[in-house]
Formats: structure tokens, C-alpha cells, sequence
């Protein structure tokens, strides 16, 4: 199994024993063998600490590039869009509403760091965590779930960033009006806008997939990098803001009652999501037992802190009525005789989905490679480059399987399949 110590065990002993040649009764069917086999459940013991030699993955991200690909796998388009969304409905109450969040999510942090810090430092996040806890059918429908998230959701983000790429170039006089459509705005629409073909955004996964595969301290580097800028502008941001803040705008604070708000809870939650992201790096942290449980925290209480300082700033600026929902931001600053800060808030929407993509396309990897170890799919998934120390091949299948669904569905087709295998799994 990929050269680490690991064992499985059936869950059931009395079906491991009977399985003797001797043993009476009527040989095993299929079914029996795939039951037993689903059942079965994985008992670890720590693998040994990969240095710089040999062909495993390698220990080089420290707490700072932990904490940062927390950050850089959360703050993306929830700060940009979805805070004008819920605004709309919770008011200026939507600042509680991301507290809320806040506060579950910490609670589901606390699990992963408890996990993260009893557990062997190996790859796999939640469907490891499934995986020992169950059985082996359990963990693999967790792996079904994440993988239809993190695919579908690869592909969506980089239309997104497609579209805010392209946003950044019109600002030229040159590229003004002169982009096409199936380039990166919206798509060339094809079967009744069942098909839309964008070849920008396949181009934008092509090169992350690149960066990935060159090495996780090149990665590293990259998301430490745009996770910073994205922190910084939503930091001017907030205090840019603050000085064009209307106090009356926050009155009445829950304008359509509590209810709203634990509503907004509800749709803001996901922009929390990414501290998985930190345990996935288990076997790449150098003191994973130490570093993975603050690494979860501390990028969950700095995601907070931004989140709510945005909502305030936000619904201080306009009334919580006339805000935008596509970009509220950009709007709000644009109202207001900013126009150099909704530049700038372009720029961070642009590093910020370019860091939710990055960490989502590693994440993925990581999976199929605990995946390829266990035996559950090809073992070329399991495979490890010598010199690079990434998987290359799961990282590269990860990449193309995003880059087609992105070259051929616009996102509200995208979001469309994704609520399907939502209720399937369901």
C-alpha cells in the first residue's frame, strides 16, 4: 500500500475465519466477498517521516503555509458575492449570521483538529477519518461525495475566474470589447445553452495543474503568496469602508427577524469550508501532530474575523435594500466614488479564487492518492513522483476532469448536476 504500514482488518472476525479451505459450509459467493469486503475497516500505525530522499511526499509545509492554505481555501467568492445575498434578506444582521456560521464550524473544526492530532500523518482527511471509524463502503461513498464537490465546484470557480480575468484585461483600452465570449465571458452557447464552451478557463487549470504537479513548496509558495495580497485588499477593504460607514444603515440591525438570520446562517456556512483542506496536508506538514489542529483554528477564526468585518462595512455603506447581489462590494465602493477600490476588489476576487482553486485541485489529489494506496482505485493513482514528490498522475487526472467540465458547462449548469448528486447521495 504505497510503501506505508498499514493494515486492514474485516470488522467481522468470524467471516475472515470461516474463509479457510477447511472450513464447512458452502463456499463464498460474490456477494459474500464484496460484503465482507465493504465491511472491513483500517487500523494504522504512524508511517515512517519521509525527509528529502526517497519517492514519498515530502514534509515541508510549516504552520504559516498551513494557516494560509486554510485561508486561501475559504476566502474566495463568499466574501465577494454571497455576503450582498444574504444581506438582502438578515440586514445588517447578517454580521450574526456569519457569527453563527462561525461558531458551528468551529465545533466541526474541533473534530477535525482532534482527528488530525490522534490520527497517523497520512493523507486522506475525512474519508481516512471514515475509512477507521466505519468500514470501507462508508469511506468510499464519503470519497464519491467529496470528489462530486470538489470537481464540480473546480469547475465552477474557474469560470468564475475566468470571467474576472478577462474583467482585469477590458480595463486596457486595447482588449476593450475586442475578447470574445467563448474566450472567458459566459461562453459560446451550444444545444440551447445546454453546452457553453469557454477555453479560458481549462487554460487557467492547465497551468495550477502545472504549479501542483512542480512541487508542493512551489504550490505552497504560490497560495502563501495570493492568500496574502487577497488578506491585505479585503483588509484596505474593511478600512476604507469604515470611513464612509452610515451607523443609521444599521438600524433596524434584524429588519425581517431572527428567523432570516439563522436562514443566512445556513447559506453562509460554506464559506467556511476549506479547514479540511489543512488536514488533507497531513503527510506534507512537518509537525503534523503540533501544527495541524492550530492550522484548522487559526485559519477558521481569521476567515471570521475578515467575514464579519465585511458585513459591516458592507451593510454600513448602502442600505441593506439597494445592495447588489452579483458583486455587492464593487458596488457599494462604486456608490460611494471609489471606483479604485472596486479595482481593487477585482484583483482580490481574482486572488482569491485563484487560491480557492489551487488548494481545491491539491485537496482532490491527495484523496485519490490515499485511495490508489488502499487498493480502491488503479494503483497508478498511488504513484509518486521521485524527483518532484507529487502525485503527478492523480494530479493531472484531477485537473483534466475539471478543465473539461469547465470548457463545457457555465456555472448554473454546473450547479444544476451538483443539486442532483447532492439528492442522490442524499
Amino acid at each position: 500500500m504505497g510503501g506505508e504500514n498499514v493494515q486492514i482488518e474485516k470488522s467481522n472476525n468470524n467471516s475472515s475465519s470461516s474463509s479457510s479451505p477447511s472450513a464447512s459450509g458452502p463456499p463464498p459467493t460474490c456477494f459474500s466477498h464484496f460484503w465482507s469486503s465493504a465491511l472491513r475497516a483500517k487500523t494504522l500505525t504512524a508511517p515512517s517521516v519521509r525527509t528529502n530522499d526517497g519517492e514519498g511526499l515530502l514534509r515541508r509545509l510549516g504552520l504559516f503555509e498551513l494557516v494560509l492554505i486554510g485561508v486561501g481555501a475559504s476566502v474566495g467568492a463568499g466574501i465577494f458575492v454571497v455576503t450582498g445575498t444574504v444581506a438582502r434578506d438578515a440586514g445588517p444582521g447578517v454580521t450574526i449570521s456569519f457569527l453563527l456560521a462561525g461558531a458551528a464550524s468551529v465545533l466541526n473544526a474541533l473534530c477535525y483538529a482532534e482527528l488530525a492530532s490522534r490520527f497517523p500523518a497520512v493523507v486522506g482527511g475525512a474519508y481516512l477519518y471514515a475509512y477507521t471509524a466505519f468500514n470501507e463502503l462508508t469511506a468510499f461513498l464519503v470519497f464519491a461525495q467529496l470528489m462530486l464537490d470538489y470537481h464540480i465546484g473546480a469547475a465552477s470557480i474557474a469560470r468564475s475566474l475566468a470571467s474576472y480575468v478577462v474583467s482585469i484585461l477590458e480595463l486596457f483600452p486595447f482588449f476593450k470589447e475586442n475578447i470574445p465570449s467563448w474566450i472567458g465571458h459566459g461562453g459560446e452557447e451550444f444545444l440551447g445553452g445546454t453546452l457553453s464552451i469557454n477555453i479560458l478557463a481549462p487554460i487557467l487549470l492547465a497551468l495550477l495543474t502545472i504549479v501542483l504537479c512542480w512541487g508542493v513548496g512551489e504550490s505552497s509558495v504560490l497560495n502563501s503568496c495570493m492568500t496574502v495580497v487577497k488578506v491585505i485588499i479585503v483588509i484596505v477593504v474593511i478600512f476604507a469602508g469604515a470611513f464612509e460607514v452610515d451607523v443609521s444603515n444599521w438600524s433596524p440591525f434584524a429588519p425581517n427577524g431572527f428567523k432570516e438570520i439563522l436562514t443566512g446562517a445556513t447559506v453562509v456556512f460554506f464559506a467556511y469550508v476549506g479547514f479540511d483542506a489543512v488536514a488533507n496536508s497531513a503527510e506534507e506538514s512537518k509537525k503534523p501532530q503540533r501544527d495541524l489542529p492550530i492550522g484548522i483554528l487559526g485559519s477558521l477564526l481569521i476567515c471570521a474575523a475578515l467575514y464579519v468585518g465585511v458585513s459591516l462595512v458592507l451593510t454600513g455603506m448602502v442600505p441593506y435594500k439597494f445592495l447588489d447581489e452579483d458583486a455587492p462590494l464593487s458596488d457599494a465602493f462604486a456608490s460611494r466614488g471609489l471606483k479604485y477600490v472596486s479595482v481593487l476588489i477585482s484583483f482580490g476576487a481574482v486572488a482569491g479564487l485563484t487560491t480557492t482553486l489551487l488548494v481545491g485541485l491539491y485537496v482532490q489529489s491527495r484523496l485519490y492518492l490515499g485511495l490508489g494506496r488502499d487498493g480502491l482505485l488503479p494503483s497508478i493513482f498511488a504513484k509518486v513522483h521521485p524527483k518532484r514528490h507529487t502525485p503527478v498522475h492523480s494530479q493531472v487526472w484531477v485537473g483534466i476532469v475539471a478543465g473539461i467540465l469547465a470548457g463545457l458547462f457555465n456555472v448554473r449548469v454546473l450547479s444544476h448536476i451538483l443539486s442532483v448528486g447532492t439528492l442522490l447521495v442524499l
